[in-house]
């Protein structure tokens, strides 16, 4: 992942005549009043959802990532980590993110990748008002049905 470059909207402010002007650089998360940091998880789980939202994904995260999410959810009261797979650098004005992901058979890995970064850059965007920079995609793996069948089939066995 790079470096995120931060820019804004400068203004001027001076305090009269005869003093210096000096740049104030203002956003939605930086004003005047204060300032408004947003943490990384929160964006890591921003990307996730967005990412699970389009058709085609089937899961995010790696193998080894994958496989420790899968003994996770076996425990009682634990759900599927919303952030696994997803890595982000979040800055004051900007953020990047790298995606893991599992894609199903047949779908155009191609178009699926431009869908999951438009949707992931709109809803980061729109949430945080953070300027997204890059969305990196690593596909790991590709979901065949019949996958389901033979796990499903191993776990009758040991049961």
């Amino acid at each position: 992942m790079t470096a995120a470059v931060t820019t804004a909207k400068d203004t001027q402010v001076s305090d009269g005549p005869g003093t210096d002007v000096a740049p104030i650089v203002e956003t939605t998360l930086v004003t005047a009043q204060g300032r408004t940091s947003i943490a990384d998880v929160v964006v890591e789980k921003i990307a996730g959802m967005a990412t699970r939202e389009i058709s085609g994904v089937y899961k995010l995260g790696g193998g080894a990532a994958r496989a420790f999410g899968a003994i996770r959810e076996r425990i009682p009261g634990q759900a599927e980590s919303l952030s696994q797979g997803v890595s982000v650098e979040v800055g004051e004005r900007q953020a990047a993110v790298d995606l893991d992901i599992t894609v199903e058979y047949g779908v155009e890995i191609g178009e699926l990748t431009k869908a999951i970064r438009r949707n992931v850059i709109s809803a980061i965007e729109r949430m945080t008002t953070l300027e997204v920079t890059e969305v990196n995609i690593v596909v790991h793996d590709v979901h065949v049905p019949s996958d389901d069948d033979d796990t499903d089939a191993a776990d009758a066995r040991v049961a």
